[in-house]
């Protein structure tokens, strides 16, 4: 094995992504302007691609700003490389030691919203390249990065790629667990809609892929709501006249690793309202994030259960509406999925919108990408582990003989999605290495 990175690309890296990190850019629906996500998020796009063009690559910026690409070499094999640019929102400042959008440097880790998911591994990856190009080897394959714009919601950014341009022969996406992942649970996010209460009046959750760590409630229920939250011995605190009820955030994809904040608000509010949408979340989807009591006992050898987030609420004298995050084992049948949902919804006056569905994702454990990748990661680590099976959904379904390959060590404290967002100096090296080696077998042996 060649040693690729050297101390100028270590420190290329971390410096730019400090810079990528001082872009906020997460989803703005409100925005205003010809940009299709919002200016943060057009702004960071252009500024990785000139970040490549420095580097000594083509690039390309889709002209209604939904995707970039940079290319490197030629040949009609391609190599992908699938990142994106888009990050969550940074939830409640009080929960950040620094400002999220200012990289910090302590305790030999880059901190700041993004660092971690997907801008730290993102530039890892584009880094670890740049160190097999200047080592002067042959490229066999181009070589594409792919930057999208819209991956914390709908994927729109690559929707729009792949309606315009070319497959690529093979690629992986530097946005999930090493060793590698090679199949992921499908995903569907739905919204049940529901009649208003004038009575009631609530606005929780901000995005459909993260376990709510905090559910707001003002109203005449406060004081009997208050009793409730003490006697079932979930945490909460007083905000002037609001009452938050607490909860841990984690990703939608590990939901039975979290505590839903706006679940244990509604169990303390159920039995003092008749609300027929507090009554569905309480009877139905319970504190349970397998969905057991709607959809049986749902689970595959290959990828696990069935998960079921949910990650909104919002009631007002007009209208109800629930957001709902199910990851769907590779195996199981989705249509069967809908319907049992859709009819347990209509029993409390609630129905049925798919917001968002990916497909899921199946790349044969003996393929030569999944072997080559799981040779090159086991040669760097001497970790044995086995190809993994994941809830997430990554940019690697949205093409054929995709994966997904790290950042995230087995011993990295995952942090993305949370307060406090991090990734260490040791993992952004290591990943370095690691993508250094995989793009060399994969693009120019």
């Amino acid at each position: 094995m060649k040693a690729f990175i050297q101390e100028e690309h270590k420190t290329a890296c971390v410096e730019t992504i400090k810079t990528l990190i001082s872009y906020p850019s997460y989803l703005r629906e409100d925005h205003q302007g010809d940009t299709p996500f919002g200016d943060d998020i057009q702004a960071v796009l252009e500024k990785t691609l000139t970040i490549c063009e420095d580097l000594g690559m083509k690039s390309y910026l889709d002209p209604e700003g939904y995707y970039g690409y940079a290319d490197y070499g030629d040949g009609e094999e391609s190599l992908a490389i699938l990142c994106h640019l888009d990050v969550v929102p940074p939830g409640n400042l009080d929960s950040w030691e620094s400002d999220p959008f200012t990289a910090i440097e302590k305790n030999e880790a880059i901190y700041g919203r993004g660092s971690q998911d997907d801008k730290g591994p993102a530039m890892a990856a584009l880094y670890a390249f740049k160190a097999v190009v200047d080592s002067g080897v042959a490229f066999k394959k181009r070589v594409r990065f792919i930057f999208g714009t819209d991956e914390e919601t709908l994927w729109r950014c690559l929707d729009r790629y792949n309606e315009l341009e070319e497959p690529s022969t093979m690629g992986f996406a530097p946005d999930a667990e090493f060793p590698l992942t090679y199949a992921e649970k499908g995903l569907l996010q739905v919204k049940l809609h529901g009649p208003g209460d004038a009575d009631l009046s609530m606005n929780c959750g901000k995005s459909l892929n993260v376990v709510p760590d905090e559910a707001n409630y003002q109203g005449y229920l406060n004081e009997k709501l208050e009793n409730e939250l003490k006697s079932l011995g979930f945490d909460y605190q007083l905000s002037k006249e609001q009452i938050i009820v607490k909860g841990k955030a984690v990703h939608s994809k590990d939901a039975p690793d979290g505590i839903n904040a706006i679940t244990r608000l509604v169990t303390a509010l159920s039995p003092h309202t008749k609300n027929e949408t507090i009554a569905f979340i309480a009877e139905k989807l319970k504190n349970d994030p397998t969905g057991q009591t709607i959809f049986g006992e749902i689970k595959d050898d290959i990828s696990g259960p069935l998960t079921v987030n949910l990650a909104t609420i919002a009631i007002n004298e007009k209208e109800s509406t629930i957001g709902l995050d199910l990851r769907i084992p590779v195996t199981a049948d989705k249509d069967a999925i809908v319907e049992q949902l859709t009819t347990s919804a209509a029993e409390y006056q609630l129905s049925y919108e798919e917001y968002d569905y990916l497909a899921s994702l199946y790349v044969p454990k003996n393929s030569l990408l999944v072997t080559t990748l799981l040779d090159v990661y086991l040669d760097k680590t001497g970790d044995k582990s086995d190809a993994l099976t994941s809830g997430g959904a990554t940019f690697a379904r949205t093409m054929k003989n995709c994966v997904a390959f790290g950042a995230v060590f087995p011993d990295s404290d995952v942090t993305f999605h949370m307060p406090n967002e991090k990734m260490t100096l040791r993992d952004i090296h290591n990943a370095m290495d690691i993508y250094a080696e995989a793009i060399y077998r994969l693009a120019c042996e």
